[in-house]
């Protein structure tokens, strides 16, 4: 039997109609948020989760209702595949449309931490596991990976004294790849204009930075550092050792906070009062004052110091000074009254 033209007017109209009620009621649900002064609350996109599964989750903790429009118009819009990871701060106050707009846009919410100078990379990693940030093993496999070490243009098989202290916002979700990248980038970023002064050192940018985070180490006060890189600057012109505390410390297994004539002798790769010259690489992570202090150290025949228990030191340019120096400082201190 023909179809009358009659008829197929007659469908399309219909289909035209349902079209736009489609329409409208779409549009009307992106604009609508589920309830009015609801409160905010965190909302954690995994890496890898498919809009399927985030629209799910979105529903079940009751931010958005009618999931399969959230769905429909994602892919309409071609959001779908443009979902990131991380965590957000989402409301069922809020309308799907918006909702959908920050979790393509990335608009996580971020937490800052601070990495103090002289943390070692695992004092890092602990510290961001500590926050949620990262997973320690995650961190330091990365940090001690010799390929990742050489995609990122340092010269180490390691990133010790590479991952520059500073404060940082990170995102839950990040991956530890991408926090290991931000703060190697940093580091080239604050030492770059410095290149003119590493090559009048004399000395490559890995020795500056693991005589630096030898400083790092030694002092906290910053007018000292200048004083203390020219005392191993000087010590190491002579061919003397170095002889400092905190690379025995570092090349120490497991340090319970003694530091015994035991371990000043043990045979480390770190151990200065065992080798010559500076250790293979950093100990810690140094900021930019004690990169400066080895490129500008200052002007002194200083070869000895010792702490005056004050958080300063007393430095000296003979050993018998530095004896009377000791014995002020330390012995003399230790004697029972």
């Amino acid at each position: 039997m023909a179809v009358s033209r009659r008829t197929i007017w007659y469908l399309f109209g219909i289909l035209f109609l349902m079209g736009m009620a489609l329409l409208v009621g779409l549009g009307y649900y992106l604009v609508t948020p589920l309830k009015a002064r609801a409160p905010e609350r965190e909302f954690l996109v995994k890496p890898g989760a498919t809009l399927g599964q985030v629209a799910d989750k979105l529903e079940r903790e009751g931010i958005i209702h009618g999931k399969r429009l959230f769905v429909l118009w994602a892919r309409l819009s071609g959001a779908g595949g443009k979902i990131k990871s991380g965590e957000y701060l989402l409301g069922p106050s809020m309308p799907p449309a918006r909702i959908l707009s920050m979790l393509t846009k990335g608009q996580v919410i971020t937490h800052p931490v601070t990495i103090p100078e002289g943390f070692t990379t695992e004092q890092i990693a602990e510290l961001l596991e500590a926050k949620g940030l990262a997973d320690k093993k995650a961190f330091l496999r990365l940090a001690n990976d010799p390929e990742f070490a050489r995609a990122l243009k340092v010269p180490s098989s390691s990133l010790e004294g590479y991952l520059y202290p500073d404060t940082y916002h990170f995102n839950i979700g990040l991956s530890p790849k991408s926090i290991v990248s931000e703060m190697v980038r940093r580091f080239w970023e604050v030492v770059a204009p410095l290149s003119k002064e590493v090559e009048n050192s004399g000395l490559t940018l890995h020795q500056v930075v693991t005589l630096a985070s030898i400083v790092e180490k030694e002092t906290g006060k910053a007018e000292e550092r200048p004083i203390i890189a020219s005392v191993f600057l000087n010590r190491l012109s002579k061919g003397m050792k170095l002889e400092s505390d905190p690379t025995v410390i570092y090349g120490l297994k497991e340090f319970d906070g003694n530091l015994t004539h035991k371990h000043l002798a043990s045979r480390t790769p770190y151990n200065t009062y065992v080798i010559k010259g500076l250790p293979p690489g950093p100990i810690s992570n140094p900021g930019i004052d004690s990169i400066k202090a080895v490129l500008n150290p200052a002007n002194t025949d200083f070869l000895y110091f010792v702490s005056r228990n004050d958080g300063t030191h007393h430095f000296s340019s003979t050993l018998k000074e530095h004896n009377k120096a000791v014995y002020k400082f330390q012995k003399r201190r230790r004697r029972p009254q």
